[in-house]
């Protein structure tokens, strides 16, 4: 499985009867009908009092995020669409941005933003309405340029860039940084020491899979703090993988929340949290609730990473996200931080111990 995982299992799990029997040897139960329509049917407010009732019983918090760019920004067309016509398309990121907040109010949600400089100098009012709504908003480069195409230099001026229109704009500090296409690989760990050094204190590029353009597939799977070559340390959020035998399999976000079906990635999530005991990380693009976006020109596998599934996105993210406790990445950085605080105090007190108890000794 060294090839996009995007289009493998997207031929082996896409056929019904194929579905389930897998399902049935997961142990996974579909609904009948009625009981669909049933669940379906409740007002937002019993829909909000049931995910209270499951979130008291249930003590992990998993984290969203939504990289906050149009659908002309993405990476599949940036051969076709230079950035000197981004201006010049017609924009749908405010009207698709309102349905991305309207989802969120519906599920009783909050996420990060990873927001495109470029976005937020034309639609200040646009972040400030996302800062007002109770969210994260963090940094996803100014211009959605690969880090592989970037000196430090560069990087290091495009950062200072994007941050500074984003903190005007919102009125809040940046922490937090996604690379474009989570450009983070080993050719591109310098950018980490960067991050740093500009008091960024978590990064989210690091994808622990194998794929064409991204990906560090022998990457820790968990948040972890990374310590770096500098005596610097970041706090790195990978996306979420499924751990299948020798393969890091990538779930709950993007292309893969489109193409895999809607029982596998719950399957998925599910596991996670039981087998690993780990939060999931659940991202999205505003573009991808967009089923009428403009069709742009590309190769084969552009336009299947980027326009298959779109009518689905929006009922799927509806459906995962009413069923669990989702919170910005800062969120989780911060409950990771007090537990690693919390056990160096327990470690101090059990040494604070043994010490008395060989003074006692003596």
């Amino acid at each position: 499985m060294c090839r996009s995982h995007l289009e493998l299992f997207a031929v082996n799990l896409a056929i019904g009867d194929q579905q389930m029997s897998l399902a049935a040897q997961f142990g996974i139960r579909f609904r009948q009908p009625g009981e669909a329509k049933a669940r379906t049917s409740p007002t937002a407010s019993s829909r909000l009092q049931e995910k209270r009732t499951t979130q008291q019983s249930c003590e992990l918090v998993d984290g969203l995020s939504v990289d906050l760019e149009d659908y002309y920004h993405v990476e599949a067309f940036a051969e076709q669409i230079s950035r000197a016509r981004w201006s010049a398309l017609p924009s749908r990121i405010r009207q698709n941005t309102q349905r991305t907040l309207a989802l969120l109010e519906r599920t009783g949600c909050r996420a990060t933003f990873f927001v495109l400089g470029w976005v937020a100098e034309r639609e200040p009012g646009l972040i400030r309405e996302l800062a007002q709504a109770g969210h994260e908003l963090a940094c996803h480069s100014h211009l959605h340029r690969h880090l592989h195409g970037l000196t430090p230099s560069q990087f290091r001026d495009d950062l200072a860039r994007s941050r500074y229109a984003i903190e005007n704009a919102a009125g809040m500090k940046v922490v937090g940084f996604r690379a474009p296409s989570f450009s983070v690989t080993r050719k591109t760990l310098w950018a980490l020491e960067i991050l740093a050094e500009e008091g960024f204190e978590y990064d989210s590029s690091i994808f622990p899979i194998h794929h064409d353009l991204y990906g560090i597939p022998d990457a820790p799977r968990r948040i972890h703090r990374r310590q770096l070559p500098s005596g610097r340390a970041i706090w790195e959020v990978p996306p979420s993988t499924l751990r299948i035998g020798k393969v890091n399999l990538p779930v709950g976000g993007g292309g893969y929340l489109r193409l895999f079906p809607l029982w596998f990635t719950r399957w998925a999530i599910e596991t996670i949290h039981r087998q690993d005991g780990q939060p999931t990380i659940v991202y999205f693009h505003p573009w991808e609730l967009d089923p009428d976006q403009p069709r742009l020109q590309g190769s084969w596998k552009s336009r299947l990473r980027h326009y298959n599934g779109l009518a689905k996105t929006e009922g799927r993210l509806q459906e995962i996200l009413s069923h669990g406790s989702f919170q910005p990445l800062i969120n989780l950085v911060r409950r990771r931080e007090a537990f690693s605080q919390a056990q160096t105090l327990n470690l101090d007190d059990l040494a604070s111990t043994k010490e008395l108890d060989r003074r006692a000794v003596v």
